[in-house]
């Protein structure tokens, strides 16, 4: 996504402005434009100087963000959020109040409290032109809103500012006039009427409407403020400089000019300056700024560290790994900015509102004027009811609801370690009906160790444990790692190997010794050498323990099976519990087998399993599991990807250099399962915050807009009548109540599930199937498209079978399985249909 910062933008009007020009660019697929911090989102092909040109055109500023490929998301972000607003606004109130005040004075304290007015005053022209020059110098200082509301309605894109402009003008105008009449009243004599005229003058409302909306300008930008204060805190966590350590000298420099490659040097006390890998010494690093992790994490050579991140305890250098936005920090920035930069579904209902809505009051207006003139009411009536009717109508509110509500949500979730990509993923995580989490790493601690090693017939453990060694130090798999790591502490000895080949979520075989050996699955095995009763109920039974039993074979002859097992984390029984408690369905989606996978999950308390998955079916088994509701997929970000993808939530569990996992939609950086709750805990919190300011915004401008214009007044003859100063005062509040009100969402405790609701009305909240197994048939005979609909029509009509992945160019079918269903049912039904069934795995 290209960002870029955009000036000038005053409301919801703007804003929808900005992005219906830039959508008109060729080549933007799409954008999003955030009144909250200013920026613009684009992605596409869309060249930088069209999209530059058309925000121009529509009377706006705009620049790319961004500069050299080191520097950090800080340079971007620091002077965007710098609050150079406030201190002008304060400038402006307070020379403002002070002329307002004096004018106040003047034109209602002698009349209506008999305040001293100096003798030069008793002229009622003095009077007029006194409160004309005060109004008029009221009026230059807040000339922005006079300039930039005119400009926006000769482009025909009237804003916030033209509605303040116009109801303020339109007094002073008015005003003007009436001062005109007041010098002919005098020049014939008549002393009385001009005095009255005076009493009539406007000048108060003109000069008080624009400092009033100024006092609200002030509040909504000490409260925009406080929005992003996380991101203020996650850049100021960055050091300025580092000390790098050259032909042994140490130098500090700025951080904009480390390098990948450079040492560094990190003394007890200081802050990491970039990502990087300790070259020597040994330490205790407080990592709690990127993971929330209390607890210092020991490290030494050879281990990363990540900036912001603080040397506890030892000297340290270290090798920069990454440097400028790919650290872990600046990723972390960028990704809160991103997340508030874009637009939540929920956002739409108020863009669409808020296209429309300035050039609406403007016409609610002028009706107004006109329907009371035809009433008969006066000319000074009619139009004090128009101006009212501008300035109480509050488009900012309706461009706030949203972002601020997001910009909060955001930095709540990065103070917790958890990083929401785009504002739809923090919207979409508190609709979650069903959520998939895989087993190894997420459910569990995906750290297995051997807990049984059990040679069978003539083989003895020495043999047994040499062959695994050799096969298994070759595989990167988990499992095989465990393996290797038990057989290197035992002592084992390596065979040469050659011809070895792995088959991803089966397993390996290479030739030792001039005999082909395999190792992995007990399906894989059986497949390669069969099997036998005594080694498939030994399987079971570990199986049954929740422990992954790994054959290993040479030639014919089953040598001996090495368990593994892997402990659930401490908080999946929690977890699982909690998002039950919430009404959304647990599903564990695991490769192995169906007894290993039923043992683990009645350990962490879930009722549903889908087992017996390969890495690359996971992505079928998250399609089938959304037409039962919005599904989420909870994975370790690698593996997982093509699931993470495909589920309309991906939850990626990973800390540090891992918190960018392209393929998910939300980053867990702590590892720990309980943030899944919270996630879902904190975006349900944030929507109820967007429901409530939207529904503010909007009943705020319903009611007040007919009060403004006399509509209750006629209808229920009440004796309240709304003035112009009272409108433009309630105006100055709306916006600011709602972004006060997106401050609550700081306090929420989302680790607390005394307030978790279940979700109601959910589809397929009665479906409680549980899918057990997946087979991937090989298929000769398929030729096109239509082959694939046939095969897949003939297996999906049999009892059992959930769903089938056809696919005539690979030659397979991967069957997904709710009940059982023998192969001899699976062959038959493809090959009645003329195919050749080539083998089931």
């Amino acid at each position: 996504m290209e960002k870029y910062t955009v000036t000038g933008m005053t409301c919801a009007a703007c804003q929808a402005k900005v992005e219906k020009a830039v959508k008109a660019v060729g080549g933007v697929e799409s954008c999003s434009v955030s009144l909250l911090t200013n920026t613009l989102g684009v992605e596409g092909s869309a060249d930088e100087k069209d999209i530059i040109k058309a925000v121009t055109a529509a009377g706006y500023g705009a620049k790319k963000q961004g500069g050299a490929a080191d520097a950090s998301p800080q340079d971007d972000y620091s002077a965007l959020l710098e609050d150079r607003e406030t201190p002008v606004l304060k400038r402006r109130l307070i020379l403002s109040a002070g002329f307002l005040l004096l004018l106040m004075y003047i034109s209602m304290g002698h009349g209506m409290l008999g305040l001293y007015l100096p003798a030069a005053l008793s002229n009622p022209a003095a009077v007029g032109v006194c409160e004309l020059m005060l109004a008029s110098a009221v009026m230059l200082f807040n000339r922005r809103f006079f300039v930039s509301g005119s400009k926006a309605l000769f482009k025909r894109s009237p804003n916030m500012d033209t509605l303040v402009s116009l109801g303020s003008s339109a007094a002073y105008i008015y005003s003007l006039v009436l001062l005109f009449v007041i010098f002919d009243r005098l020049s014939k004599g008549d002393t009385g009427a001009a005095a009255d005229i005076v009493m009539s003058l406007y000048f108060e409302t003109a000069a008080m409407i624009p400092t009033l909306i100024t006092v609200g300008k002030l509040l909504e930008a000490i409260s925009k403020g406080k929005t992003t204060d996380a991101l203020k805190g996650l850049m100021r966590l960055s050091p300025q400089t580092a000390t790098v350590v050259k032909d042994g000298k140490e130098q500090t420099v700025d951080i904009s000019q480390v390098r990948v490659g450079d040492i560094v040097a990190v003394r007890p006390g200081e802050r990491v300056p970039v990502d990087a890998v300790i070259v020597s010494g040994s330490t205790a690093i407080d990592e709690s700024a990127l993971t929330g992790e209390s607890v210092p994490a020991d490290k030494a050579e050879g281990d990363e560290i990540y900036a912001a991140s603080v040397n506890c305890s030892g000297f340290i250098t270290a090798r920069a790994e990454r440097v400028g936005k790919d650290t872990a920090l600046s990723k972390i920035i960028a990704l809160v900015s991103d997340a508030s930069a874009t637009k939540a579904p929920i956002a739409r209902i108020a863009d669409k509102v808020s296209a429309v809505f300035v050039p609406a009051v403007i016409g609610i207006a002028l009706l107004t004027f006109v329907v009371w003139l035809a009433a008969g009411r006066e000319y000074s009536y009619a139009l004090s009811r128009a101006i009212a009717v501008l300035v109480i109508s509050c488009p900012c509110a309706l461009g706030l609801a949203t972002p601020v509500a997001i910009m909060v949500g955001s930095g709540v979730g990065a103070k917790n370690a958890i990083l929401f990509k785009t504002a739809e993923s923090l919207e979409a995580a508190g609709r979650i009906n069903v959520c998939a989490l895989d087993k190894t790493g997420t459910i569990t601690e995906g750290r297995p160790q051997v807990t049984d090693v059990i040679p069978l017939d003539s083989c003895d453990e020495e043999k047994l444990l040499g062959i695994a060694f050799s096969l298994e130090s070759l595989s990167d798999h988990p499992l095989a790692r465990a393996v290797s790591s038990c057989c290197e502490e035992r002592g084992a000895l390596k065979t040469a190997l050659s011809d070895f080949s792995e088959r991803p979520g089966k397993g390996v075989t290479a030739i030792a010794n001039g005999a082909r050996v395999f190792g992995g699955s007990v399906k894989y095995i059986a497949e390669a050498v069969g099997d036998d009763d005594r080694t498939a109920k030994l399987c079971r039974q570990l199986s049954q323990q929740g422990k992954t039993p790994m054959l290993f074979a040479s030639d014919k002859e089953i040598l001996g099976i090495i368990a593994v097992s892997d402990t659930i984390k401490p908080d999946a029984v929690g977890t699982v519990n909690e998002l039950a408690g919430m009404g959304i369905d647990v599903v564990m989606i695991t490769g192995d087998n169906e007894l290993t996978a039923q043992a683990v999950a009645k350990q962490a308390g879930i009722d549903h399993v889908i087992a017996g998955v390969l890495p690359d079916g996971k992505d079928s088994r998250i399609k089938a599991l959304r037409s039962e509701g919005i599904t989420a997929m909870v994975g370790d970000g690698i593996n997982d990807a093509p699931a993470l993808t495909s589920a309309d939530v991906g939850i990626a569990v990973g800390a540090g250099a891992d918190i960018a996992v392209d393929a998910a939609d939300i980053v867990l950086m702590r590892s720990e399962l309980k943030d899944v709750a919270a996630a879902v805990r904190l975006s349900r919190a944030v929507v109820r915050n967007i429901h409530q300011n939207l529904f503010w915004a909007f009943f705020y401008n319903i009611i007040c807009i007919p009060l403004a214009a006399g509509f209750y007044s006629a209808l229920f003859g009440l004796g309240f009548e709304m003035s112009p100063m009272v409108g433009a005062a309630a105006m100055s509040l709306s916006s600011f109540t709602v972004c006060m009100n997106a401050l609550r969402i700081d306090r929420v405790d989302i680790h607390d599930p005394g307030r978790d609701k279940k979700l109601s009305n959910r589809p397929g909240n009665d479906k409680k199937e549980c899918m057990t197994m997946e087979k991937t048939m090989t298929i000769e005979g398929m030729m096109c498209p239509h082959c694939e609909a046939a095969v897949k029509k003939a297996l999906e009509a049999l009892d059992g079978v959930a769903s089938a992945q056809v696919s005539h160019e690979k030659g397979t079918a991967v069957v997904s399985l709710s009940a059982e269903v023998s192969d001899e049912v699976l062959t038959k039904a493809v090959e009645d249909k003329d195919y050749t069934v080539k083998g089931i795995a």
